[in-house]
């Protein structure tokens, strides 16, 4: 049986450029991001990452790279991030939606040679999101995409009873 989809790491950035700390919980605030993140507002509150596909390019690379590398706060697995701008995701009670692809740059050159061509595809430095509903998160913490209302999913809002 697959294990559940869930929350496998949490790291909090205490400066632009400054190292990523491990914790094993962290408030998410609506509006805002992640408590004590040095990055925090506007559209790119939080950044996430796929343990599957990070597993995918550190085979691609030959080399086992340390996931605080590639410098995202949160990694889930169990979870395709692949094209899910505009899908609201779910970590414990907290909700995010996400607004686009994280594009790998130079930095992530920097860190390793190779790494910024190997994240370049399939949505490989994971996704960007803005806190809709804040909480407490922990590792282990349950994530699902939330499923969107039957009205929004159809078009011209043509739903159930319309």
């Amino acid at each position: 049986m697959k294990p559940a989809p869930r929350l496998e790491a949490i790291w909090l950035k205490r400066a632009k450029r400054g190292p990523m700390d491990p914790v094993d919980s962290a408030a998410l605030e609506a509006g805002r991001g992640l408590a004590g993140n040095a990055n925090r507002s506007g559209r790119r509150q939080v950044t996430i990452i796929s343990r599957e596909r990070w597993d995918a390019i550190s085979r691609a690379l030959g080399v086992p790279v340390p996931p605080s590398t590639r410098r995202a706060n949160l990694m889930v697995s169990g979870i395709d991030l692949e094209e899910s701008r505009g899908r609201v995701l779910t970590v414990g009670a907290a909700r995010m939606r996400v607004n686009g692809e994280t594009r790998p740059c130079w930095q992530m050159e920097e860190a390793h040679a190779g790494l910024q061509a190997a994240m370049d595809s399939h949505w490989g430095g994971g996704v960007f999101a803005e806190v809709v509903e804040g909480g407490e998160i922990r590792v282990g913490d349950t994530v699902a995409w939330e499923l969107p209302l039957l009205d929004q999913a159809l078009p011209d809002g043509a739903g159930v009873g319309g």
